[in-house]
Protein backbone atom coordinates (compact mmCIF):
# COMPACT_ATOMS: atom_id res chain seq x y z
CA UNK A 1 0.00 0.00 0.00
CA UNK A 2 1.19 3.41 -0.69
CA UNK A 3 3.06 5.41 1.83
CA UNK A 4 2.28 3.13 4.66
CA UNK A 5 3.67 4.42 7.90
CA UNK A 6 2.25 2.55 10.82
CA UNK A 7 3.53 4.57 13.36
CA UNK A 8 6.49 5.48 15.54
CA UNK A 9 8.31 5.16 18.76
CA UNK A 10 8.14 7.84 21.52
CA UNK A 11 10.27 8.00 24.53
CA UNK A 12 8.32 7.50 28.24
CA UNK A 13 9.59 6.90 31.15
CA UNK A 14 12.07 4.12 30.96
CA UNK A 15 10.61 2.84 28.01
CA UNK A 16 9.30 3.71 24.36
CA UNK A 17 5.76 3.30 23.34
CA UNK A 18 4.33 3.06 19.90
CA UNK A 19 2.22 5.78 18.60
CA UNK A 20 0.70 4.75 15.58
CA UNK A 21 -0.38 7.01 12.35
CA UNK A 22 -4.13 7.67 11.98
CA UNK A 23 -5.89 5.72 9.38
CA UNK A 24 -8.99 7.41 8.34
CA UNK A 25 -7.35 8.66 5.21
CA UNK A 26 -7.37 8.11 1.64
CA UNK A 27 -5.63 4.47 0.62
CA UNK A 28 -4.46 3.32 -2.18
CA UNK A 29 -3.47 -0.36 -3.20
CA UNK A 30 -1.14 -1.00 -6.19
CA UNK A 31 -0.11 -4.51 -5.41
CA UNK A 32 -1.44 -7.08 -8.06
CA UNK A 33 -0.71 -9.94 -5.59
CA UNK A 34 -3.30 -8.09 -2.55
CA UNK A 35 -5.62 -7.48 -5.48
CA UNK A 36 -6.11 -10.91 -6.98
CA UNK A 37 -6.19 -12.43 -3.35
CA UNK A 38 -8.95 -9.70 -2.60
CA UNK A 39 -10.96 -11.28 -5.94
CA UNK A 40 -10.82 -14.21 -4.75
CA UNK A 41 -11.35 -13.88 -1.35
CA UNK A 42 -14.85 -11.57 -2.48
CA UNK A 43 -16.05 -14.60 -4.71
CA UNK A 44 -15.70 -17.17 -1.95
CA UNK A 45 -17.20 -14.77 0.37
CA UNK A 46 -20.22 -14.73 -2.36
CA UNK A 47 -20.39 -18.02 -1.94
CA UNK A 48 -20.55 -18.84 1.40
CA UNK A 49 -23.22 -16.25 1.95
CA UNK A 50 -25.34 -18.07 -0.96
CA UNK A 51 -25.61 -20.71 1.71
CA UNK A 52 -27.48 -18.50 4.39
CA UNK A 53 -30.55 -19.08 2.13
CA UNK A 54 -30.04 -22.03 0.40
CA UNK A 55 -29.72 -24.34 3.62
CA UNK A 56 -32.59 -24.80 5.56
CA UNK A 57 -33.22 -23.07 9.12
CA UNK A 58 -29.42 -22.24 9.03
CA UNK A 59 -29.58 -20.75 12.61
CA UNK A 60 -29.84 -23.97 13.76
CA UNK A 61 -26.14 -24.46 12.78
CA UNK A 62 -24.86 -20.68 13.52
CA UNK A 63 -24.23 -21.78 17.16
CA UNK A 64 -22.04 -23.89 16.97
CA UNK A 65 -19.79 -22.28 14.11
CA UNK A 66 -20.39 -19.41 17.59
CA UNK A 67 -19.31 -22.16 19.73
CA UNK A 68 -15.93 -23.01 17.32
CA UNK A 69 -14.83 -19.19 17.00
CA UNK A 70 -15.09 -18.62 20.81
CA UNK A 71 -13.49 -21.95 22.05
CA UNK A 72 -10.58 -21.04 18.82
CA UNK A 73 -10.15 -17.24 19.92
CA UNK A 74 -9.78 -18.40 23.63
CA UNK A 75 -7.51 -20.62 22.75
CA UNK A 76 -4.80 -18.21 21.30
CA UNK A 77 -4.80 -16.14 24.56
CA UNK A 78 -4.24 -19.97 26.59
CA UNK A 79 -7.31 -21.71 27.32
CA UNK A 80 -7.57 -25.38 26.84
CA UNK A 81 -11.36 -25.76 26.73
CA UNK A 82 -12.22 -28.12 23.66
CA UNK A 83 -15.75 -27.78 22.09
CA UNK A 84 -17.32 -30.97 23.60
CA UNK A 85 -16.25 -29.57 26.98
CA UNK A 86 -17.63 -26.20 26.22
CA UNK A 87 -21.03 -28.31 25.72
CA UNK A 88 -21.44 -29.44 28.77
CA UNK A 89 -23.21 -27.57 31.95
CA UNK A 90 -20.59 -25.84 34.16
CA UNK A 91 -20.92 -28.49 36.71
CA UNK A 92 -20.32 -31.37 34.29
CA UNK A 93 -16.88 -29.91 33.91
CA UNK A 94 -13.72 -30.62 36.31
CA UNK A 95 -12.64 -27.65 38.84
CA UNK A 96 -9.31 -26.91 37.65
CA UNK A 97 -10.98 -26.07 33.75
CA UNK A 98 -14.18 -24.17 35.17
CA UNK A 99 -12.13 -20.99 34.24
CA UNK A 100 -11.32 -21.60 31.13
CA UNK A 101 -15.28 -23.15 30.47
CA UNK A 102 -16.26 -19.61 32.02
CA UNK A 103 -14.30 -17.44 29.41
CA UNK A 104 -15.41 -19.19 26.20
CA UNK A 105 -18.91 -18.91 27.24
CA UNK A 106 -18.40 -15.36 28.12
CA UNK A 107 -16.76 -15.04 24.32
CA UNK A 108 -20.18 -16.76 23.18
CA UNK A 109 -22.56 -14.14 25.21
CA UNK A 110 -20.22 -10.76 24.24
CA UNK A 111 -20.53 -12.00 20.20
CA UNK A 112 -24.15 -12.92 20.51
CA UNK A 113 -24.58 -9.47 22.41
CA UNK A 114 -23.15 -7.74 19.71
CA UNK A 115 -24.59 -9.26 16.63
CA UNK A 116 -28.03 -8.71 18.29
CA UNK A 117 -27.35 -5.15 18.90
CA UNK A 118 -26.12 -4.27 15.63
CA UNK A 119 -29.16 -2.73 14.16
CA UNK A 120 -29.90 -0.62 16.79
CA UNK A 121 -25.85 0.16 17.85
CA UNK A 122 -23.61 0.25 14.73
CA UNK A 123 -19.91 -0.61 15.28
CA UNK A 124 -18.51 1.44 17.48
CA UNK A 125 -16.37 2.24 20.52
CA UNK A 126 -19.57 2.27 22.68
CA UNK A 127 -20.16 -1.74 20.98
CA UNK A 128 -16.93 -2.45 21.06
CA UNK A 129 -16.82 -1.78 25.08
CA UNK A 130 -19.95 -3.15 25.64
CA UNK A 131 -19.11 -6.55 24.08
CA UNK A 132 -16.08 -6.16 26.66
CA UNK A 133 -17.94 -5.43 29.39
CA UNK A 134 -19.41 -8.90 28.81
CA UNK A 135 -16.27 -10.67 27.87
CA UNK A 136 -14.43 -9.84 31.24
CA UNK A 137 -17.68 -10.61 33.63
CA UNK A 138 -16.85 -12.46 36.82
CA UNK A 139 -13.54 -14.25 34.85
CA UNK A 140 -9.67 -13.44 35.71
CA UNK A 141 -9.89 -10.19 33.81
CA UNK A 142 -12.84 -8.67 35.76
CA UNK A 143 -10.58 -6.60 38.02
CA UNK A 144 -9.06 -4.87 34.63
CA UNK A 145 -11.71 -2.60 33.80
CA UNK A 146 -14.41 -4.40 31.41
CA UNK A 147 -16.23 -2.20 29.41
CA UNK A 148 -13.71 0.55 29.63
CA UNK A 149 -10.86 2.02 27.69
CA UNK A 150 -7.69 1.30 29.86
CA UNK A 151 -6.16 4.65 31.76
CA UNK A 152 -2.66 3.05 32.34
CA UNK A 153 -0.14 1.93 30.09
CA UNK A 154 -0.15 -1.82 29.20
CA UNK A 155 2.48 -3.69 27.30
CA UNK A 156 2.62 -7.18 25.41
CA UNK A 157 5.41 -9.55 26.36
CA UNK A 158 8.23 -9.64 28.66
CA UNK A 159 7.89 -10.27 32.85
CA UNK A 160 7.91 -6.03 33.12
CA UNK A 161 7.11 -3.23 31.03
CA UNK A 162 11.16 -2.51 30.56
CA UNK A 163 11.59 -5.73 29.01
CA UNK A 164 7.76 -5.88 26.79
CA UNK A 165 8.02 -7.40 23.23
CA UNK A 166 5.77 -4.33 22.43
CA UNK A 167 4.31 -1.31 24.03
CA UNK A 168 0.83 -0.10 22.77
CA UNK A 169 0.55 4.20 22.61
CA UNK A 170 0.20 5.88 25.92
CA UNK A 171 -3.27 5.84 27.29
CA UNK A 172 -4.32 9.17 27.47
CA UNK A 173 -4.34 9.09 23.31
CA UNK A 174 -7.03 5.99 23.36
CA UNK A 175 -10.01 7.88 22.81
CA UNK A 176 -8.50 9.74 19.74
CA UNK A 177 -7.21 6.48 18.28
CA UNK A 178 -10.65 4.52 18.76
CA UNK A 179 -12.20 8.29 17.43
CA UNK A 180 -10.23 7.83 14.15
CA UNK A 181 -10.67 4.13 14.16
CA UNK A 182 -14.86 4.53 14.21
CA UNK A 183 -14.70 7.34 11.32
CA UNK A 184 -12.86 5.41 8.82
CA UNK A 185 -15.18 2.04 9.66
CA UNK A 186 -17.89 4.42 8.35
CA UNK A 187 -16.25 6.53 6.11
CA UNK A 188 -17.99 7.46 2.45
CA UNK A 189 -15.21 10.09 1.41
CA UNK A 190 -12.20 7.76 1.45
CA UNK A 191 -13.27 4.60 -0.67
CA UNK A 192 -11.41 1.73 0.75
CA UNK A 193 -12.00 -2.73 -0.14
CA UNK A 194 -14.31 -3.51 2.60
CA UNK A 195 -12.18 -7.01 3.50
CA UNK A 196 -8.79 -4.48 3.07
CA UNK A 197 -10.63 -1.76 5.18
CA UNK A 198 -11.21 -4.91 8.25
CA UNK A 199 -7.68 -6.35 7.94
CA UNK A 200 -6.58 -2.50 8.59
CA UNK A 201 -8.73 -1.90 11.14
CA UNK A 202 -8.12 -5.12 13.12
CA UNK A 203 -4.36 -4.45 12.56
CA UNK A 204 -4.81 -0.50 13.76
CA UNK A 205 -7.24 -2.06 17.28
CA UNK A 206 -4.62 -4.67 17.85
CA UNK A 207 -1.54 -1.86 17.74
CA UNK A 208 -4.04 0.58 19.90
CA UNK A 209 -4.87 -2.02 22.47
CA UNK A 210 -7.25 0.03 24.21
CA UNK A 211 -7.95 -2.24 26.99
CA UNK A 212 -6.25 -3.84 29.76
CA UNK A 213 -7.11 -7.37 28.72
CA UNK A 214 -9.24 -9.47 26.09
CA UNK A 215 -8.04 -6.92 23.12
CA UNK A 216 -6.75 -10.47 21.27
CA UNK A 217 -10.57 -11.79 21.24
CA UNK A 218 -12.55 -8.18 21.22
CA UNK A 219 -10.53 -7.38 17.62
CA UNK A 220 -11.12 -10.70 16.54
CA UNK A 221 -14.54 -10.53 17.27
CA UNK A 222 -14.92 -7.38 15.10
CA UNK A 223 -14.26 -8.75 12.01
CA UNK A 224 -17.34 -10.94 12.25
CA UNK A 225 -19.68 -8.00 13.29
CA UNK A 226 -17.78 -5.75 10.20
CA UNK A 227 -19.06 -8.13 7.69
CA UNK A 228 -22.18 -8.48 8.99
CA UNK A 229 -22.94 -4.82 9.41
CA UNK A 230 -21.64 -4.41 6.10
CA UNK A 231 -23.97 -6.63 4.56
CA UNK A 232 -21.15 -8.58 2.99
CA UNK A 233 -22.93 -11.48 5.14
CA UNK A 234 -26.20 -12.00 5.92
CA UNK A 235 -25.59 -14.19 8.80
CA UNK A 236 -22.44 -14.62 11.23
CA UNK A 237 -21.00 -17.22 9.49
CA UNK A 238 -17.14 -16.73 9.03
CA UNK A 239 -15.22 -16.25 11.98
CA UNK A 240 -11.38 -16.30 11.56
CA UNK A 241 -9.75 -17.56 15.22
CA UNK A 242 -9.34 -20.73 13.66
CA UNK A 243 -7.15 -19.59 11.14
CA UNK A 244 -5.20 -17.42 13.36
CA UNK A 245 -4.72 -19.90 15.60
CA UNK A 246 -3.59 -22.56 13.39
CA UNK A 247 -1.02 -19.78 12.05
CA UNK A 248 -0.40 -18.60 15.40
CA UNK A 249 3.33 -17.50 14.67
CA UNK A 250 2.72 -16.02 11.61
CA UNK A 251 -0.39 -13.83 12.69
CA UNK A 252 1.54 -12.22 15.34
CA UNK A 253 4.88 -12.08 12.74
CA UNK A 254 2.89 -9.96 10.58
CA UNK A 255 1.41 -7.88 12.50
CA UNK A 256 4.93 -7.12 13.74
CA UNK A 257 6.56 -6.78 10.49
CA UNK A 258 3.72 -4.33 9.42
CA UNK A 259 4.34 -1.99 12.72
CA UNK A 260 8.48 -2.51 12.13
CA UNK A 261 8.30 -2.00 8.74
CA UNK A 262 5.97 -0.24 7.95
CA UNK A 263 4.63 -3.28 5.37
CA UNK A 264 1.09 -3.69 5.30
CA UNK A 265 1.46 -5.71 1.91
CA UNK A 266 2.38 -9.13 4.10
CA UNK A 267 -0.81 -8.19 6.76
CA UNK A 268 -3.34 -8.16 3.60
CA UNK A 269 -2.13 -11.27 2.09
CA UNK A 270 -2.04 -13.18 5.11
CA UNK A 271 -5.53 -11.87 6.40
CA UNK A 272 -7.12 -12.40 2.49
CA UNK A 273 -5.44 -16.02 2.40
CA UNK A 274 -7.21 -16.60 5.93
CA UNK A 275 -10.63 -15.09 4.68
CA UNK A 276 -10.16 -17.43 1.28
CA UNK A 277 -9.49 -20.17 3.28
CA UNK A 278 -12.19 -20.21 6.06
CA UNK A 279 -14.76 -19.49 3.58
CA UNK A 280 -13.76 -22.81 1.72
CA UNK A 281 -13.57 -24.67 5.02
CA UNK A 282 -16.95 -23.15 5.62
CA UNK A 283 -18.46 -24.05 2.70
CA UNK A 284 -17.26 -27.69 3.18
CA UNK A 285 -18.34 -27.73 6.64
CA UNK A 286 -22.19 -26.75 5.40
CA UNK A 287 -22.28 -29.35 2.54
CA UNK A 288 -21.21 -31.39 5.32
CA UNK A 289 -24.01 -30.57 7.64
CA UNK A 290 -26.66 -31.13 4.21
CA UNK A 291 -25.19 -34.84 3.66
CA UNK A 292 -25.22 -35.25 7.66
CA UNK A 293 -29.29 -34.22 7.35
CA UNK A 294 -29.74 -36.52 4.67
CA UNK A 295 -28.18 -39.67 6.15
CA UNK A 296 -29.76 -39.19 9.68
CA UNK A 297 -33.18 -38.21 7.57
CA UNK A 298 -32.74 -42.13 6.41
CA UNK A 299 -32.04 -43.76 9.67
CA UNK A 300 -34.51 -41.77 10.96
CA UNK A 301 -37.39 -43.30 9.05
CA UNK A 302 -36.64 -46.40 10.41
CA UNK A 303 -37.66 -46.13 13.36
CA UNK A 304 -41.76 -46.18 12.29
CA UNK A 305 -44.19 -44.13 14.83
CA UNK A 306 -40.80 -42.92 17.19
CA UNK A 307 -39.69 -41.07 14.54
CA UNK A 308 -41.32 -37.90 15.13
CA UNK A 309 -40.13 -37.71 18.45
CA UNK A 310 -36.41 -38.82 17.35
CA UNK A 311 -36.82 -35.60 14.97
CA UNK A 312 -37.78 -33.29 17.87
CA UNK A 313 -34.04 -34.62 19.73
CA UNK A 314 -32.04 -34.32 16.38
CA UNK A 315 -33.48 -30.45 15.47
CA UNK A 316 -32.35 -29.85 19.46
CA UNK A 317 -28.96 -31.43 18.65
CA UNK A 318 -28.15 -29.13 16.05
CA UNK A 319 -28.24 -26.61 18.51
CA UNK A 320 -26.49 -27.88 21.24
CA UNK A 321 -25.37 -31.63 20.12
CA UNK A 322 -25.22 -33.38 23.62
CA UNK A 323 -28.26 -34.62 25.21
CA UNK A 324 -29.28 -36.45 28.66
CA UNK A 325 -32.75 -38.23 29.25
CA UNK A 326 -34.14 -35.56 31.67
CA UNK A 327 -33.97 -32.84 28.52
CA UNK A 328 -35.06 -35.32 26.16
CA UNK A 329 -37.87 -35.99 28.16
CA UNK A 330 -38.43 -32.18 27.98
CA UNK A 331 -38.35 -31.44 25.07
CA UNK A 332 -40.33 -34.62 23.61
CA UNK A 333 -42.98 -35.09 26.74
CA UNK A 334 -42.57 -38.26 26.75
CA UNK A 335 -42.04 -40.53 29.89
CA UNK A 336 -38.30 -41.98 31.16
CA UNK A 337 -38.52 -45.08 29.79
CA UNK A 338 -39.77 -44.05 26.11
CA UNK A 339 -36.94 -41.89 26.33
CA UNK A 340 -34.61 -44.37 27.12
CA UNK A 341 -35.91 -46.67 24.27
CA UNK A 342 -35.64 -43.36 22.13
CA UNK A 343 -32.10 -42.93 23.02
CA UNK A 344 -30.96 -46.52 22.86
CA UNK A 345 -32.57 -46.65 19.15
CA UNK A 346 -30.27 -43.37 18.50
CA UNK A 347 -27.60 -44.91 19.97
CA UNK A 348 -27.98 -48.38 17.49
CA UNK A 349 -28.73 -46.20 14.69
CA UNK A 350 -25.00 -44.01 15.75
CA UNK A 351 -26.58 -41.21 15.78
CA UNK A 352 -25.60 -40.93 19.81
CA UNK A 353 -23.07 -41.89 21.13
CA UNK A 354 -22.78 -41.94 25.08
CA UNK A 355 -19.43 -40.44 26.47
CA UNK A 356 -19.11 -40.37 30.34
CA UNK A 357 -18.76 -43.96 30.60
CA UNK A 358 -20.94 -43.69 33.89
CA UNK A 359 -24.26 -45.27 34.50
CA UNK A 360 -26.05 -42.99 36.04
CA UNK A 361 -26.15 -38.80 34.78
CA UNK A 362 -25.20 -40.37 31.41
CA UNK A 363 -24.68 -37.52 28.59
CA UNK A 364 -25.02 -38.46 24.87
CA UNK A 365 -23.32 -36.51 21.97
CA UNK A 366 -24.12 -36.47 18.23
CA UNK A 367 -20.87 -37.14 17.47
CA UNK A 368 -20.71 -36.92 13.80
CA UNK A 369 -22.34 -33.35 13.92
CA UNK A 370 -19.50 -32.26 16.66
CA UNK A 371 -16.52 -34.11 14.15
CA UNK A 372 -17.32 -31.67 11.42
CA UNK A 373 -16.56 -28.34 13.57
CA UNK A 374 -12.80 -29.99 15.14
Amino acid sequence: MKNFKAGVYIKQKSYKSFQPEKINRQWTVDNMEVLNLLSQADRQLGRLDMYSEYIPNIDLFIRMHVLKEATQSSKIEGTKTNIEEVLLDKEDIVDEKRDDWEEVHNYISALNYAISNLEKLPFSSRLIRDTHKILLQGVRGKHKLPGDFRTSQNWIGGASINDAIFIPPIQSSINEYMGDLENFVHSNENYFPDLLKIALVHFQFETIHPFLDGNGRVGRLMITLYLVEKGILKKPILYLSDFFERNRTLYYDNLTKAREKDDITQWFKFFLVGIIETTKKGISTFDSILKLQKEVESKIQKLGSRSNNANVIIKYLYQRPVIDAQKAKEITKLSLPSVYKLIADLESLEILKEVTGSKRSKLYLFKKYTNLFN
